[in-house]
């Protein structure tokens, strides 16, 4: 019985780690433009980019995928023609 509860909280504590490990591995996304009818994919260099447009707002940081759609639309209609977005080499 003792065995049992042993490996059952093993087993639990594992479950609830699991979904932590694999959220680290999502930051490579794809978002879609809704206004140019296309997507963009999220990796270091555009994470780069989208920090410098903060600086430029002068807007504090915010993770991409919690802005809303608004800013989102924003950001997409000024990244690809600013010289900020060609700065950061692939």
């Amino acid at each position: 019985m003792r065995r049992f509860l042993i490996l059952s909280g093993f087993l639990l504590g594992a479950a609830l780690i699991a979904p932590l490990a694999v959220k680290a591995d999502d930051h490579d996304r794809r978002y879609y433009d809704r206004d140019h009818r296309d997507y963009h994919e999220w990796n270091t260099r555009e994470d780069r980019a989208y920090r410098v447009y903060l600086g430029e707002q002068h807007r504090n940081y915010r993770e991409f995928s919690r802005e809303t759609r608004y800013r989102q639309a924003h950001y997409f209609s000024v990244a690809p023609s600013a010289p900020r977005f060609h700065a950061f080499p692939g």
